[in-house]
């Protein structure tokens, strides 16, 4: 999969931009607020209908502006795509190869982009729904019953936690909901597990690359009720519980993913610079785990990596990233003298106009 060009219009801090990377790699490079993050983001919105700065369109819109439009054009094995976002007065519309989009949803996988921006350190600083959150979206964008068992999921455990806050609750009414809970729960967690038993070695093996000797990765799925134990009787059992607390105490909406460095919970012991490094590990192995999964690789956005990383560090992500992946890479630092000679592109970001050196 590669990007051959992504215009925006109105778009945070960004000119009427037109953007034309290589198949390889990319470097964006300026200076602190200049556009940057905001070219990546215009991507990863294209590609996802979402920010990962906001939960409020409105906020991505440029100052005095009415609206913004993106437009991505995408080539992939089986067939080029065109997928144009446009957002004014409140309403977002999609389309993809001119045709309207009915749902956000309908977008998701046609353009696959594994992003990473500072707010990731999360993956590994933050809480659990971090990480799940980086299970739903990466296996949303590749397996379309996940994305329906997730929104039903949704749905029945918002219906659940209704009748458990009725007063008096009645526990009959319970059971119509407790039954589809199962049912898309199990779901969830078999492609979870599945998932991330399927990025555990390529992660370690990523990290071992960055951070060099004597450091290891270690990923494990922690489900908040097990495969060998019965999801009804959990829950029914969990009643009274429930009801105390008027919500759903048990189930994957509780699920975790340990990640331990030098077998510590990376969380509480690791340094800054080896919570980004386990990050980026995890990121690029989930690019190996889409590339697996779809036959295809996706576009690779990396927003200010190195800041936090020792220059050894440094340098040993950059001799990790292929240069056969289409990486857009975005630094305040030049790294010319470090970027491979192959299949690269330069271009300079200043006060949202970007230009090809």
């Amino acid at each position: 999969m590669q990007l051959t060009r992504l215009i925006c219009s109105g778009f945070r801090c960004l000119k009427d931009l037109s953007f034309q990377p290589g198949p390889g790699l990319n470097l964006i490079v300026g200076a602190n607020a200049q556009g940057k993050t905001s070219l990546l983001e215009s991507l990863l919105y294209v590609a996802t209908a979402r920010s990962h700065r906001t939960t409020q369109d409105v906020e991505l819109v440029q100052y005095g502006g009415q609206g913004f439009r993106i437009a991505a054009w995408v080539e992939r094995r089986t067939r080029p795509v065109v997928i144009e976002a446009a957002y004014y007065n409140g309403a977002k519309r999609f389309r993809v190869n001119g045709i309207p989009q009915s749902r956000v949803s309908d977008i998701l996988g046609k353009i696959n982009v594994v992003s990473f921006f500072a707010e990731d350190v999360a993956l590994v600083r933050g809480a659990a729904s971090q990480r799940r959150r980086l299970l739903d979206i990466e296996l949303s964008k590749v397996y379309p019953q996940y994305l329906r068992s997730l929104q039903q999921y949704r749905q029945v455990l918002r219906q659940r936690n209704e009748v458990l806050r009725k007063k008096p609750m009645k526990p009959e009414e319970l059971i119509t909901w407790d039954v589809q809970l199962v049912a898309y729960a199990q779901v969830l967690m078999e492609h979870r597990a599945s998932f991330v038993r399927r990025l555990t070695d390529t992660a370690e093996a990523y990290y071992a690359r960055i951070a060099g000797e004597g450091e290891s990765l270690t990923l494990a799925y922690r489900p908040d009720i097990r495969s060998d134990m019965n999801f009804g009787e959990v829950i029914a059992l969990a009643r009274e519980t429930d009801q105390k607390q008027g919500m759903t105490t048990r189930g994957p909406h509780r699920d975790d993913v340990d990640i331990l460095i030098n077998a510590k919970p990376a969380r509480q012991f690791a340094s800054q610079g080896q919570q980004r490094s386990a990050a980026l590990a995890i990121k690029l192995a989930t690019a190996d785990w889409v590339q697996e999964a779809t036959e295809e690789d996706p576009i690779l956005a990396l927003d200010d990596v190195f800041s936090e990383l020792d220059p050894d560090r440094a340098s040993r992500l950059l001799e990790t990233l292929s240069p056969h992946r289409q990486s857009l890479i975005t630094s305040t630092d030049g790294l010319v003298d470090r970027l491979p000679a192959e299949n690269r592109k330069m271009f300079w970001m200043e006060g949202g106009r970007l230009e090809e050196k």
